[in-house]
């Protein structure tokens, strides 16, 4: 990641909470609106207003989560409201939040620099690199960590367009399917009670086949372009010794992993209760060794480290303020969507589920693909998991090729278009600066189909 990755605070509406609290059958569809609008805010607005978003992305959310919030109030009362609230913040957003802002900080602590000169090969084993990373680092600290050596690699190539292009499928999307570290759907889903086991487990084969095919189909056209250019650039000046700054960080990111670890293996059985609130240790110990090392990555990298990066607060900002409106709209969208056909979404629910009353997984691998394209593949996937059961240990077991499906259109489709994860953009961005022509919305996604659209045929073939 969109990107990831893709930022006040949540000010209401929980995943698990809100389906047990709001009886969806009894919803009307109007309560889905706010939701909705701030999707289509984040896919629309970037591409036809984008100075207007830049600056007031924070207000148009915020406008949109009272637009839910004031008439749930009047509706259901204060004191449902409260509740809510008090379930999202502190069992959903807080800690999505805090993983997302420890991965930032510690991979923004890591400097690569120097420069070598680009050939197929070279270029193919950043991109796997990446891939490799993306896991463990998340889609967003690898693609970060990355994206500049490998532009400086490519800066005297004629044809690098698609380098980049490449990179965002491999390093901020389908890399980071290996683990609940990697993307930050896949992180919702572990907090909703997915294993970090399970997700590696079935994620491998589809992210090794997915990796694999791309990295094939990458150096077979870099080398075509390369020849293309050789007879123009025949010689090259030497290469730059590579030099890795800021490697504490990679100390504490092992530990980022092992807390993460923890907080799903061990289990005390000791709880906290507030506002009504039931919060296993496991998970506060979590939170808080991550904004230790957090703290830790501040304090111990070197300040020049961070500004060979580039490094600033406003991707973290604007994720914190985009996922807080999202977080709270979605209420009244899981509800409905908890009530299957007894429900007012139920033409939804019937469009993945075969006439016996299963999933069909082909059917939730491309609706959950398709929405992660044009919408942040994070809401999408809890969309999809609340539809499916909602419940982590009936989607681990007797639906787990629906939870796999799931997993794999949110995570392998976000690389759809520059707006299905958060890195996507930030990516684009960064090449333009650095003089890549990139191509536009609409081109780009011309690239995605001719490329990845083959290949999530394949996996529909071989998996489900």
């Amino acid at each position: 990641m969109q990107q990831k990755l893709l930022a006040g605070l949540l000010l209401l509406v929980p995943m698990a909470a809100q389906a047990a609290t709001l009886d969806g059958a009894s919803l009307s569809l109007l309560w889905g609106l706010p939701f909705a609008a701030i999707l289509l805010s984040i896919a629309l607005f970037p591409m036809f207003a984008e100075s207007i978003w830049h600056h007031h992305f924070g207000k148009i959310v915020a406008v949109f989560t009272l637009a839910f919030l004031l008439p749930f109030v009047s509706w259901f009362g204060i004191e449902a409201m409260l509740g809510l609230l008090a379930h999202a913040l502190l069992t959903e957003y807080l800690p999505f939040l805090i993983l997302l802002l420890t991965l930032y900080t510690l991979s923004g602590g890591i400097l690569l620099t120097g420069r070598l000169h680009a050939t197929p090969a070279l270029n193919t084993r950043i991109l796997a690199l990446g891939a490799l990373l993306a896991p463990v680092m998340g889609t967003t600290g690898a693609a970060m960590l990355l994206i500049r050596p490998l532009l400086r690699a490519n800066k005297g190539r004629h044809h690098k367009v698609h380098v980049v292009v490449f990179f965002i499928f491999l390093v901020a999307n389908i890399g980071g399917g290996l683990t609940p570290l990697g993307d930050p759907p896949l992180f919702l889903g572990f907090l909703n009670g997915v294993s970090f086991q399970w997700t590696f487990r079935h994620m491998l084969a589809p992210v090794l086949v997915a990796v694999a095919l791309l990295l094939a189909m990458f150096y077979f056209l870099d080398r075509h372009y390369f020849r293309k250019e050789r007879q123009q650039h025949p010689t090259h000046g030497p290469d730059e010794p590579l030099r890795l700054s800021g490697r504490i960080n990679l100390l504490l990111l092992m530990f980022a992993i092992c807390a993460v670890l923890l907080s799903g293996v061990w289990k005390p059985g000791i709880e906290l209760s507030l506002f009504g609130v039931h919060l296993p240790l496991q998970d506060m110990v979590r939170d808080a060794m991550l904004l230790l090392l957090t703290g830790l990555s501040l304090w111990l990298t070197p300040r020049w480290v961070r500004a060979g990066n580039e490094f600033n607060w406003h991707p973290i900002a604007e994720v914190a303020k985009l996922f807080a409106g999202i977080f709270i709209t979605i209420a009244p969208v899981i509800a409905m969507l908890r009530a299957g056909h007894a429900g007012p979404l139920a033409s939804l629910s019937r469009l993945v589920t075969l006439p016996s009353g299963q999933p069909h997984d082909p059917a939730y691998f491309w609706m959950t693909g398709l929405l992660s394209s044009f919408l942040d593949n994070a809401p999408t996937y809890l969309v999809f998991f609340n539809m499916a059961a909602g419940d982590a240990h009936i989607l681990m077991g007797r639906l787990s090729s629906t939870l796999q499906a799931i997993s794999m259109g949110a995570v392998f489709m976000g690389a759809m278009t520059y707006i299905g994860n958060a890195p996507n953009f930030m990516i684009k961005s960064i090449a333009s600066h650095h003089r890549v022509r990139m191509p536009s919305f609409f081109a780009y996604l011309g690239w995605s189909c001719t490329f990845l659209l083959p290949v999530f045929v394949l996996l529909t073939l071989l998996f489900f």
